[in-house]
């Protein structure tokens, strides 16, 4: 069996590696007498390498090639990874995918072309580099009615996080630190800005419950806005600030889905995540709680998740793996504003015992929050759990100048 890789960075590179490392497994494992690449593509120049026989420039020599039967995607973003996808699985070929944002984008209409024409499309790669989440949920937690899933989803912004709350740094200062190992980009605003785990949470949620869900329908906020302060007001709180990316089953039917930093308990299965490690946590009606966790990227944990894909597709030649979700619907995705929320609120206070006293009057049960050395010229408090509307209907009435407002979660 022929496999062609589009796409030689450091993902699609590692696949290539990985192919050749342990080719002997990976061949027995998939059934088949052999399993060899046949094309790489990629348009920079790879004349030196060592497989230079295998690469290409021309999309065409994969599309036209009848010994190919499977083709790995590691482009990354939409064009041309959509057409080129499209036109494969057109063409009888099944396709593996680590691309979130194609799958986030065209999910549904890749799974439907795959189905069209008898192949797999599979992307067990896109959410969570290494770690095993599209098919435990797919097939290992099938006979459960799905209620939550939340997790830390990009490793960037936990490594800058665990930064500023184990080291006391600021925001940029720990931003700094991981563009120079690495872990960021020199454009990092996909990562910082939340629109890379709004892109992942959407894979889940249209897994777990059963419709698409695009990017544009999740509420998404980054970290850029957290403070040493609200680090330390989590502290004091006892617990910790993460980027959760969170999608719940509500009792209409409908589902919420956001991303954004929130307030965690310490003790709780995602506050102890650290460094560029994710954790995705899976709450069905039959098994409760399960999280799975490990490096969420990487070149080697990625292309994993890539070739155990390469090997599902080569086991299913004959026959389709069955995943899929149904098109997306309107109004489908809630305003998050509709449900019930705790929220921890920081704002200036220039006479804090009169601000505290209102505080106290407005929301019965709120906590206000002290550290040692903190700005007396302000004040931090969690809201009871309330409609969330109605509690930042009740924040804006105290005319604070806030700071912030982060979701208290409860895992």
């Amino acid at each position: 069996m022929q496999v062609a890789v589009m796409g030689f960075g450091t993902v699609g590179s590692g696949v290539v590696e990985l192919i050749l490392k342990n080719k002997k497994s990976i061949q027995e494992r998939s059934g088949q007498n052999s399993l060899d690449i046949k094309h790489i593509l990629d348009i920079r120049d790879f004349s030196s390498h060592q497989l230079a026989d295998l690469f290409t420039k021309d999309f065409n020599d994969i599309l036209n090639d009848k010994d190919v039967q499977i083709v790995v995607e590691t482009m990354g973003g939409l064009n041309p990874a959509f057409e080129f996808v499209s036109k494969s699985l057109e063409a009888g070929k099944s396709v593996v995918t680590s691309n979130k944002e194609l799958v986030a984008a065209k999910g549904y209409e890749l799974l439907e072309l795959a189905k069209k024409n008898n192949v797999n499309f599979l992307f067990e790669a896109s959410v969570g580099g290494g770690i095993p989440i599209i098919r435990p949920i797919n097939q290992c937690l099938a006979a459960n009615e799905f209620l939550e899933v939340a997790g830390i989803l990009n490793g960037t912004t936990n490594f800058i996080l665990t930064k500023m709350i184990d080291e006391g740094m600021d925001f940029d200062e720990a931003l700094k630190i991981a563009q120079a190992n690495g872990y960021a980009e020199r454009d990092p605003s996909a990562d910082i800005l939340g629109h890379d785990a709004a892109r992942k949470i959407c894979i889940l949620a249209s897994l777990c419950f059963g419709k698409h869900v695009y990017p544009d329908e999740v509420e998404t906020e980054g970290i850029t806005n957290i403070a040493k302060e609200d680090v330390e007001y989590a502290k004091a709180w006892g617990g910790v600030i993460k980027l959760i990316g969170r999608s719940k089953k509500q009792s209409s039917g409908k589902i919420s889905a956001t991303v954004g930093p929130c307030l965690i308990k310490n003790g709780c299965q995602l506050a102890s995540v650290t460094d560029v490690f994710n954790a995705i946590l899976v709450r069905g009606d039959a098994v409760g709680d399960a999280v799975f966790y490990g490096r969420g990227a990487g070149k080697f944990p990625t292309a994993s998740a890539v070739v155990a894909d390469v090997i599902d597709c080569a086991k299913h030649t004959e026959r389709r793996k069955l995943i899929g979700w149904e098109p997306a619907e309107n109004d489908y995705v809630i305003n998050p504003l509709e449900q019930s929320s705790a929220l921890y609120v920081r704002a200036d206070a220039s006479d804090y015992n009169a601000v505290a006293e209102k505080v106290k009057a407005s929301f019965d049960g709120a906590q206000i929050l002290n550290y040692d050395n903190e700005n007396k010229n302000e004040i931090a408090f969690v809201t009871p759990l309330m409609n969330e509307k109605d509690a930042r209907e009740k924040i804006d009435s105290l005319n604070l100048e806030v700071k912030n407002i982060l979701r208290v979660l409860d895992y």
